[in-house]
């Protein structure tokens, strides 16, 4: 593995979002002095947080998985996740809701699952799932220490007995067909198969590898942190900050002072400077390269992810036929796909997920009150309509959504509305992100693995990447484990293997059987 030459003593981590945090964290664990420069005022990047009137949003994701990654992350500093963050596992991970108007219950379990599965779609598709459950969990074993917890420097590095194992597995084959082999059910494949969008591909062009994702969500299980997912950031920043680390919140960086090959020093739009032996940048790729002084050559441009439109409401009711996340799929799917990727059309059959975190958190509102996060998938900028569009686009759309929202029977939605904030690719462009697309770089096979922009700049002795635009990718998971692999080039060190084994639950953190809330959902 290639590192970082020279000293590394001093490090400078550009951005606290999750990777910023992760890498920071595993940095301090390895002896190295750490300072963390962030352009907001507080940490999370991506996983934000914003009031709202008496309501606390989550402005990024708020699906939690895979959390022993960030307890990973705590233990290199000699603490634990469980000390910061309450989690709560969810019962069922999700509830999804189909066209036709049946609903299934999506559990971790897998007898729970199986009999829910029966309930719905009879034995032999019980017998199917049962058979499908056994092949993402081979599946993700195959893959995950071979090709998403690791750094790649060469696609040689890729030859090796795990790749024989992936495509014995079927993971080179297509994603819908795949899971095709092990369900009839259209509205089962759905739910075992929307994890493509996140990225950024749809199911009949992702590589069945991408089924990965549909692990950690359906068999790995989906936990909720409480004070919501932005409560994951804020306990990483107090850890490191506890184990020595230095952070400068409302300090953006403008350049790297650069000399013989390495970074010298980095300097703030305050005009401050300061000095460094490395530096890691996790913000977003055009800006890392913008600094870096310019982009490397690929023989095609990289291509981004769908966007979204996010609709925060707090309401005065809620609704029984909601669980925590609640997925309500559209009759259409194939053509979905094909709006959102490559026509660049609004989806005209909504698929879209809904979650309400005051179902396991209600101080996250006023006594009486409920909040919602509605996202709807839409085009990114590159294909669809411009950032500048929705400044008018936005209103309509969100009219347009809360009418499709009552007519699927969250009757006087609309009514009920007490303070929104509705998020469109115009916001998430604002914020610096390419293509108006919170989600990045998409996971086509040219931008996956070591085709995938590198974490180590060539021509760059001392500086890293890490982030969801960089290795191993986007969501979460990937971002906690691309802050490891990046302090792994800084010190040379092992990347922990603690990632690959399946299933496991963060130390001190709850679990279904000792949390109360977590044995059901209360909705």
């Amino acid at each position: 593995m290639r590192t970082v030459t020279g000293p590394t003593d001093h490090v400078v981590v550009v951005g606290a979002g999750l990777s910023g945090l992760a890498c920071a964290l595993h940095l301090l664990g390895a002896g190295r002095e750490v300072t963390v420069l962030e352009r907001d005022a507080g940490p999370g990047g991506r996983a934000g947080h914003r009031r709202l009137g008496g309501y606390a949003l989550d402005t990024g994701p708020t699906v939690l998985t895979m959390p022993h990654l960030a307890d990973e992350a705590f233990a290199a500093v000699g603490d634990s996740l469980g000390r910061h963050v309450e989690l709560t596992a969810l019962h069922p991970a999700y509830r999804a809701r189909f066209a036709d108007g049946s609903s299934l219950d999506v559990h971790t379990d897998g007898r729970a699952m199986e009999d829910e599965v029966r309930r719905f779609a009879g034995p032999a598709e019980a017998a199917g799932y049962r058979e499908l459950r056994v092949w993402l969990e081979k599946l993700y074993r195959a893959q995950m220490r071979r090709f998403v917890d690791t750094n790649f420097d060469s696609p040689l590095r890729l030859l090796h007995p795990d790749l024989a194992r992936l495509a014995a597995l079927g993971g080179f084959g297509r994603l819908d067909r795949c899971i095709g082999r092990f369900l009839a059910d259209p509205r089962l494949r759905r739910v075992f198969s929307f994890q493509a969008l996140y990225a950024g591909v749809a199911p009949a062009r992702a590589l069945a590898a991408y089924a990965v994702i549909a692990y950690m969500d359906t068999v790995a299980g989906v936990w909720f942190p409480k004070g919501g997912v932005h409560a994951l950031p804020r306990g990483m920043a107090n850890a490191a900050e506890a184990a020595g680390a230095r952070f400068r919140w409302s300090s953006e960086v403008t350049e790297l002072e650069r000399s013989g090959g390495r970074v010298r020093a980095v300097r703030l739009a305050s005009g401050e400077r300061i000095p460094c032996d490395a530096a890691v940048l996790t913000c977003e790729l055009p800006t890392a390269h913008r600094l870096l002084g310019r982009a490397p050559k690929r023989p095609v441009p990289l291509r981004y992810s769908p966007s979204a439109v996010i609709l925060h409401a707090g309401t005065d009711r809620t609704w029984p036929g909601l669980a925590h996340h609640t997925l309500s799929f559209g009759a259409a799917w194939e053509r979905t796909f094909e709006e959102l990727t490559r026509s660049g059309r609004l989806m005209s059959d909504p698929s879209f997920l809904i979650t309400r975190p005051t179902t396991h958190d209600p101080g996250l509102a006023p006594a009486g009150r409920h909040l919602h996060y509605v996202l709807a998938p839409c085009p990114n900028t590159a294909v669809g309509p411009s950032a500048a569009a929705w400044r008018d686009l936005g209103p309509r759309y969100r009219d347009s959504l809360v009418a499709e929202l009552e007519r699927r029977g969250l009757d006087g939605f609309a009514d009920s509305v007490r303070d929104e904030l509705l998020v469109t690719p115009l916001d998430w462009a604002a914020q610096g992100h390419a293509a108006g697309s919170p989600f990045s770089v998409s996971h086509t096979f040219a931008q996956t693995g070591p085709f995938r922009p590198r974490n180590l700049v060539r021509g760059v002795e001392n500086v890293v990447l890490a982030g969801c635009g960089t290795t191993p990718g986007v969501g979460v998971p990937p971002v906690l484990i691309s802050g490891k692999l990046a302090a792994a080039r800084v010190t040379g060190g092992v990347a922990s293997r603690r990632a690959g084994r399946p299933g496991s639950a963060p130390r001190s953190a709850p679990t279904a059987a000792s949390t109360p809330e977590g044995a059901h959902d209360p909705s």
